[in-house]
């Protein structure tokens, strides 16, 4: 049996927002697709598609409201870079294949965790603003609205290969498995915190915090 420590993460609202999201972006590309495939649907579908575009939206207020303090310290880390971040990311695709050398201790989130938020901020911005656009067209110049579709689209395809590549590295990469622990429990085995993100590591241990 092993004796390995377990260390706190991330906070149960940050898990539920983070479900709450994922779910929604899946079933948004499940019932958009149809829709960008140029496929008749029933109308239900495009009203189910508007249902999950507001659930979409709500973890940003129920972070802000139940975890300021952790929706902040991700919004602020995906755009603070450092020298390590940029390091980080020169090796990745060694990484993706067990090969990488040398990584220089990564803080909180590291390189490819800020880049991922950075995307997914980005893309989600976009997806949003656009698919308002097309909900209430009769607001918009039809020449706005009809750039609108494409740029959706664009945000979507940008939304997905983020998504994919992050739940290869959440639940598929050996070394990075462990971190789905954390948004599921909300902790992580202190080997895994210790080697992928050692400047947090030792920040917890200067700190008498484990």
């Amino acid at each position: 049996m092993s004796n390995e420590r377990y260390i706190q993460r991330f906070s149960k609202f940050i898990v539920i927002a983070h479900w709450t999201n994922a779910i929604s972006f899946i079933m948004l590309v499940l019932t958009g697709l149809p829709l960008f495939l140029g496929v008749k649907v029933p109308e239900i579908l495009q009203i189910v598609h508007r249902v999950f575009a507001v659930t979409f939206l709500l973890p940003t207020p129920f972070m802000m409201l139940m975890d300021r303090k952790g929706f902040l310290q991700w919004t602020k880390s995906a755009f603070s870079w450092s020298k390590r971040d940029f390091q980080f990311l020169a090796v990745f695709p060694l990484e993706l294949i067990g090969k990488a050398k040398n990584i220089p201790k990564q803080d909180y989130f590291n390189g490819g965790q800020k880049l991922n938020s950075v995307l997914t901020i980005f893309g989600a911005v976009v997806m949003v603003v656009t698919g308002f656009m097309m909900w209430f067209k009769e607001l918009f110049p039809v020449e706005v609205v009809r750039w609108a579709y494409p740029v959706h689209d664009a945000g979507m395809a940008i939304m997905v290969a983020v998504i994919i590549g992050h739940i290869y590295l959440s639940v598929g990469h050996p070394a990075s498995r462990p971190s789905f622990m954390g948004m599921t429990k909300g902790v992580v085995p202190e080997s895994y915190a210790k080697a992928h993100h050692g400047r947090w590591y030792d920040e917890l241990k200067e700190k008498k915090e484990i």
